[in-house]
């Protein structure tokens, strides 16, 4: 078994998680978060901008009209302002506020209207009366605001000044890629959406990680090749997807989707659509030793953009992993999903889980048993710890029995730690642990299939 990043002991995760509080990637969550978003337009790019200052991106540009698959790409939105305001001069609603007060790529207006025309036009949520609805119309052209439901039962019967100062013009879509060269041309794909304003756990969460993540990868010495992709969501992921089909897309191997991974929910995760792949198990076996309260979730093309990755057409080895599941917490896609949601220690606990299921799949590999017949005497080789003074003896004694008994050049680490129910890196150090003493040998790197 090779160690692509750090000698002796440690591990790729353990490389990655050193000083890691998760304080580092909330301030960065907290730096964009007040960016207004779409799936064009100037806050993508104004994104991209500081996540670049943190890791080291590739953009690339699409212009409008563009087809990628069934889909094209569209105009480009740009919003300047946006207000209701009554005939007193007070303004009910302003975009400066809050991003989520227009509906997200609304066709501009300017008019003087009553208050039965404008409520048409204005989005609420009646059972959360204090929040403003994340509302988006992208491929229907029409023009709206978003407010409070509590406000909107207080307007009162007179006409509005209604000002929504926006275009839609041809342009581009914007989307970034971090790129990590391995040892391998084989890919792991990180994703994450782009495009949402004004939401902190979806998905400023998972961009903060994976930009502070793939800036430590860049560091490493890896056995696979790591592409991170910050693209709108869904017309991003088919942008991608369509520019990269017969390149990149080919070379990936495993891969997951990011979103809503700073609140204490879950964690959650939903398989790929194959549903037995590689990532699947890692994925599976990272979180069942992490939480009790992790849920696995079957797949189902409903979702973020794994469901693009996971198209028949593509098929690739993609899950979607999070804290509190999408669509289930009431905060989601309202104001509440601000940054008092998210926390610096439930970032933190989903980058644990991320670097964990990294180390897995840097570091599974088969071994030989060099000594197959009986048990080899571990205690002459002082590899028996005793059971007095060290509460970590009998895992420790136990692992290394798994790994000998099950190292047949059939089983991987992975295997081993399924079956014996133990954490991997319990495993894996057993494993080393039993090289270094000659009683087994790693055998040559498989691919795992996926």
């Amino acid at each position: 078994m090779t160690h692509m990043s750090v000698s002796g002991d440690s591990t790729i995760g353990d490389a990655l998680l050193a000083g890691i509080d998760g304080s580092e990637i909330y301030a960065l969550a907290s730096q964009i978060f007040p960016i207004c978003r779409s799936i064009t337009g100037e806050g993508v790019r104004k994104t991209l901008a500081n996540l670049g200052r943190i890791l080291t991106l590739r953009l690339t540009e699409i212009p409008s009209g563009t087809p990628v698959f069934d889909w094209t790409i569209p105009r480009e939105w740009t919003i300047r302002q946006a207000y209701i305001e009554d005939d007193a001069g007070r303004r009910v609603v302003d975009f400066r506020n809050n991003p989520l007060h227009v509906l997200n790529y609304s066709l501009p207006i300017r008019a003087r209207l009553p208050l039965a025309e404008l409520k048409k036009h204005i989005h609420t949520i009646a059972a959360q009366p204090t929040l403003i609805p994340y509302r988006t119309s992208y491929y229907a052209e029409q023009w709206g605001f978003c407010m409070a439901h509590a406000l909107f039962e207080a307007l009162h019967e007179t006409h509005y000044n209604v000002v929504i100062d926006a275009a839609l013009a041809d342009g581009h879509l914007t989307y970034g890629e971090f790129f990590h060269r391995g040892a391998s041309d084989n890919e792991v794909l990180l994703s994450a959406h782009i495009c949402h304003p004004g939401q902190a756990n979806d998905n400023c969460s998972g961009l903060a990680l994976l930009s502070h993540l793939g800036a430590r990868l860049s560091r490493q010495r890896t056995r696979y090749s790591y592409r991170i992709v910050f693209a709108p969501g869904t017309i991003g992921a088919l942008a991608w997807l369509a520019s990269n089909e017969t390149g990149a897309a080919r070379r990936i191997k495993h891969g997951l989707v990011l979103s809503c991974v700073g609140d204490s929910g879950g964690p959650t995760y939903k398989k790929t659509r194959r549903g037995n792949c590689f990532i699947d198990r890692v994925m599976v076996h990272v979180l069942m030793h992490a939480s009790k309260t992790t849920t696995v979730l079957d797949f189902s093309p409903f979702g973020y953009d794994e469901r693009q990755y996971c198209s028949p057409g593509f098929d690739l080895a993609v899950g979607l992993f999070q804290r509190s599941r999408f669509g289930s917490f009431p905060e989601y896609h309202t104001s509440a999903d601000n940054l008092d949601l998210i926390g610096p220690e439930h970032l933190a606990t989903s980058y644990r889980i991320l670097c964990t299921a990294i180390d897995i799949i840097e570091n599974d590999g088969r071994f030989l048993n060099l000594m197959p017949k009986g048990e080899p005497q571990l205690g002459r080789r002082g590899l028996y710890a005793s059971l007095g003074g060290d509460p970590k003896a009998a895992d420790t004694n136990l692992a290394m029995l798994w790994v000998l008994n099950m190292s047949d050049a059939k089983h991987s680490l992975l295997d081993i730690a399924e079956r014996a129910g133990t954490p991997f890196s319990t495993i894996a150090e057993a494993a080393r642990l039993l090289e270094r003493h000659g009683l087994l040998q790693a055998l040559p790197e498989a691919e795992p299939a996926n």
